[in-house]
């Protein structure tokens, strides 16, 4: 019998008039912060997989079905021989394209519509948000793919963080 592992799936934008966040100032100042304000934007596809501790992700410049499909071969190469990936995502439209190919090794769980707190994904790109895109402007997309890998790659660096941030009791298996 194989062995499941359970997957989840999102992505998110950045760079696009980026984000603001609280910061300490003395108070009684108001203290100035630089924020985007051109539409330049990038998407990071991120998975997660608490229980094996791993993670997989790729950027791209658009949300759609060819982006989605590279998203779900590169986690395919994330999951063990002998193992057999359940993906956790929305049903966003490029999710339930039908040209979608679904690699073998992997099967797809959606959730149901609006409980975007079912998905672990959410709290990565939460603390990426927090902890390397905001209050920053970007001179090129080539600009936010780069800051928006190396966020991707430091965050993975730690892969106790991917299992307590994203473990589910619901979704853990045997």
């Amino acid at each position: 019998m194989e062995q499941v592992q359970v997957w989840f799936q999102d992505e998110t934008r950045v760079g696009q008039q980026g984000s603001l966040s609280r910061l300490w100032a003395p108070k009684g100042t108001r203290p100035r912060v630089v924020r985007q304000q051109q539409f330049m934007y990038q998407y990071i596809f991120g998975a997660v997989c608490p229980e094996a501790q791993t993670a997989a992700a790729i950027i791209a410049p658009t949300a759609n079905g060819e982006a989605m499909q590279l998203h779900l071969e590169e986690i395919s190469l994330h999951i063990p021989t002998g193992k057999h990936g359940v993906i956790v995502m929305d049903r966003a439209g490029w999710h339930i394209n039908q040209l979608l190919r679904i690699p073998e090794n992997i099967s797809i769980l959606y959730l149901p519509p609006y409980s975007p707190e079912l998905n672990a994904q959410e709290s990565v790109w939460r603390i990426l948000k927090d902890k390397f895109f905001n209050n920053r402007v970007y001179q090129s997309t080539e600009e936010i793919a780069d800051v928006a890998c190396e966020a991707w790659n430091t965050w993975i660096k730690n892969p106790n963080e991917i299992a307590s941030l994203c473990h589910r009791n619901w979704a853990k298996l045997g």
